[in-house]
């Protein structure tokens, strides 16, 4: 290899190698997420629910008095209602 005799740095290279080692690292220390997420059988959870909710003696559960709600949240409420659902 030949040299040109033109004085030129090595900085931007140490640079990038010492960027390089530190994003290995760091991301070394970072977990990963698992392969699959957990999921949650909503069928399953709602009887664990039920059980658990009559364990305890809990026949109702108070709802939320609806005292700071938005004008959209209400209308969205309403039409809830009007069409024959339950929030």
């Amino acid at each position: 290899m030949r040299h040109s005799g033109v004085p030129t740095s090595t900085a931007p290279v140490s640079s990038a190698a010492f960027a390089m080692k530190a994003v290995t690292f760091m991301g070394s220390m970072i977990s990963s997420p698992p392969d699959e997420p957990d999921v949650i059988d909503m069928a399953a959870f709602g009887r664990d629910l039920a059980r658990r909710r009559a364990a305890l003696g809990v026949t109702d559960v108070p709802r939320n008095a609806g005292n700071r709600r938005t004008a959209s949240k209400r209308a969205l409420l309403a039409a809830i209602d009007k069409a024959g659902g339950r929030w």
